[in-house]
C-alpha cells in the first residue's frame, strides 16, 4: 500500500538522460507590501475612493473658471482677479472649516459645507451665463471657500486607524501626497478637455458634482471617521511650539509651486507652444507622484526635521536644473525633462512637511493644523505667482526660473535655522502627538 509523501520530501526521477528533482516543501507566503498592508485594513479603500472623487476637483475649478470667464467677458485680467479673490477667501475661511470637522465631526460639517461650496459653483455659471455684473462673480467664487480640506480628512482618518504605527502613517502620508499630485496633474487637463469640446460651464458643472459625490460617499464610511473632539485639550494649532516654523517653511515651499506654473507658461509662450504648458507641467506633477509612491515604500530612520532639510536641499538643488535646462538650451523638450526630474523631490518635502505638522498639532485639532499648513501653502503659491510673474514681465521667461530656486533656498534657510537656533529644543522633540 503506498504510503503518504511528507511536505518536505525531494523526489527524484530521471527522463533519458536528465534528472529531474522535484520539491514538496511548502513555500513561505510572500510578505505584502506596505500599500497592501495598508489598504488591508477595513474601510480603507471605500473612503479613499470617495476621497479621491472629490479631490479631483481641486486641480479643474481654477481652470475651469478662468476659461469659462474669459471666454464670455473676454478679460484674462478679470479672470485672474476672481480667482484670486477665492483662492484668499478660501485661506480666511478653510481654517474655520476645518475647526468645526474637529469638533463636530467629518459628517456632520463636511457635508453642508460642501453644499455651500457647490451652490457657490452654480451661482458663478448662472452669473456667467446671464452677463450678470462683474462683483457678482466675485462674490459667488467666493462662496466656494467653505470647500473643506479634503486631503487633510484623509490624512486625519489615516492618522486615527494607524495610530502608534509611524511607519504605516509614513506609507499613507506617501500616498496621500501621491493622490495630491495626481489629482493636480488630471484635473486642469480634464478641465480644459471638458470646457474646450462641450462649453464653457462644463468644467466647473462636473466639478461641481463629482466634489459633492466625492464627499457624500467619503463621509458616509462612519468606521474610518476619527471621533469628534468638543473641547480639545490642547492649545489652537497657531499657538503650538513648532507649527509656526512650519508654517514659515509652508509658505517658501508654495513660493516654488507658485512661481514654476506661471513661469513654465509664460517660457512655453515664448517658445511659441503655449499649448504644450499644461502637459510641460504635468510632467513635474507625474514626477512628484511616483516619487511620493516610493518614499512611502522606504523604511525611514532618524530625526524628521532632518529629514526635512535634505529634501528641501534637493528641491533647491534640483530646481536648479530648471533653470540650467532654460538658460543653456531654450529647449521646451530639454526643459520638460528637466521639470519631470525636479518633481521627484517635491512629494518626499510634502510628505515630511505634513508628518511634522501632524506630530507638532495638539490633539483634537489635526484638521485645523493641517489646514493651516495648506493655508501657508496658498499663501506661498500666491506670492510665487505675483513674484514669476514680475519676472517675466520685467527680465525674461528664463530668468523667471531663478524665482523658484530662490525660494527652495529660502525653504530651506527657515528650516535650517529654526532648526540651529531658537526652537530647536521644541523641534527636535519627536514624540507623537498622535
Amino acid at each position: 500500500m503506498p504510503q503518504p509523501t511528507p511536505p518536505d520530501t525531494r523526489l527524484f526521477t530521471v527522463t533519458a538522460d536528465t534528472l529531474v528533482a522535484v520539491d514538496f516543501t511548502p513555500r513561505a507566503p510572500r510578505e505584502p507590501g506596505p500599500y497592501r498592508r495598508l489598504f488591508a485594513l477595513p474601510g480603507a479603500r471605500a473612503f479613499t475612493a470617495g476621497n479621491l472623487l472629490a479631490r479631483l476637483p481641486m486641480g479643474m475649478f481654477g481652470v475651469s473658471a478662468i476659461l469659462m470667464i474669459a471666454g464670455s467677458r473676454g478679460s484674462y485680467a478679470l479672470a485672474g482677479a476672481v480667482t484670486a479673490t477665492g483662492l484668499a477667501a478660501t485661506a480666511v475661511v478653510a481654517p474655520w472649516t476645518a475647526r468645526l470637522v474637529d469638533r463636530f465631526g467629518q459628517a456632520r460639517v463636511a457635508l453642508p459645507a460642501t453644499l455651500i461650496a457647490v451652490l457657490g459653483s452654480l451661482a458663478l455659471v448662472l452669473c456667467v451665463r446671464q452677463d450678470a455684473p462683474d462683483w457678482t462673480l466675485f462674490a459667488a467664487y467666493a462662496a466656494t471657500a467653505t470647500t473643506p480640506n479634503t486631503g487633510g480628512m484623509s490624512r486625519a482618518r489615516w492618522a486615527h486607524l494607524l495610530k502608534g504605527r509611524p511607519d504605516a502613517l509614513h506609507t499613507a502620508n506617501s500616498f496621500e501626497q501621491a493622490a495630491d499630485e495626481l489629482c493636480f496633474m488630471l484635473g486642469p487637463v480634464l478641465a480644459a478637455v471638458l470646457c474646450g469640446t462641450f462649453f464653457p460651464e462644463a468644467g466647473t458643472l462636473t466639478g461641481a458634482v463629482l466634489l459633492l459625490t466625492g464627499v457624500a460617499l467619503f463621509t458616509a464610511q462612519r468606521s474610518t471617521e476619527p471621533p469628534a473632539v468638543r473641547r480639545a485639550a490642547g492649545r489652537a494649532p497657531l499657538r503650538a511650539p513648532g507649527v509656526r516654523p512650519l508654517l514659515l517653511v509652508c509658505l517658501a515651499t508654495g513660493g516654488v509651486f507658485g512661481s514654476l506654473e506661471v513661469v513654465t507658461i509664460a517660457f512655453a509662450d515664448a517658445q511659441g507652444h503655449r499649448a504644450a504648458a499644461g502637459v510641460v507641467l504635468a510632467l513635474q506633477a507625474a514626477g512628484s507622484c511616483v516619487a511620493g509612491l516610493l518614499y512611502g515604500a522606504v523604511r525611514l530612520s532618524g530625526p524628521t526635521w532632518a529629514r526635512l532639510l535634505w529634501c528641501l536641499a534637493s528641491m533647491a538643488a534640483l530646481m536648479t536644473l530648471t533653470l540650467l535646462a532654460a538658460a543653456l538650451t531654450g529647449s521646451l523638450l530639454v526643459l520638460a525633462g528637466a521639470l519631470l526630474v525636479a518633481g521627484m523631490a517635491t512629494a518626499p518635502t510634502m510628505v515630511t512637511t505634513m508628518a511634522l505638522v501632524q506630530r507638532h498639532t495638539p490633539e483634537g485639532r489635526l484638521n485645523e493644523g493641517m489646514t493651516l499648513a495648506v493655508t501657508g501653502l496658498l499663501g506661498g503659491i500666491a506670492c510665487g505667482s505675483a513674484a514669476g510673474g514680475w519676472a517675466v514681465e520685467h527680465v525674461s521667461a528664463t530668468a523667471g526660473y531663478g524665482v523658484p530656486v530662490t525660494a527652495a533656498l529660502i525653504a530651506f534657510t527657515v528650516a535650517g535655522t529654526l532648526l540651529s537656533f531658537g526652537s530647536s529644543n521644541r523641534l527636535r522633540d519627536h514624540r507623537p502627538h498622535h
